[in-house]
């Protein structure tokens, strides 16, 4: 069985930049290190999802998360992690 890695987008536009993803490299980069997934997860960035006014934004997969913050960027992570 193929074992995918799974895939972190964080917008690097400069609305959702400045908006708190500055802080969600942080705190994706630390989940990842917490649970020694940076082996298994593909995290970067990419320019401008264009949804400016919802970000900040994040892709997990193929879904798009608006309006993060902190708390919610955990919970997100959890969820899209799983049990590995």
């Amino acid at each position: 069985m193929e074992n995918q890695k799974k895939e972190i987008i964080i917008c690097l536009g400069s609305s959702c930049f400045a908006r708190g993803n500055k802080a969600a490299v942080k705190i994706v980069s630390e989940f990842l290190k917490e649970h020694n997934l940076q082996n298994d997860v593909k995290f970067h960035g990419e320019r401008c999802f264009g949804k400016c006014a919802d970000g900040p934004m994040l892709k997990l997969g193929e879904k798009f998360y608006e309006n993060t913050d902190p708390e919610s960027i955990v919970r997100i992570l959890e969820d899209y992690i799983g049990n590995q």
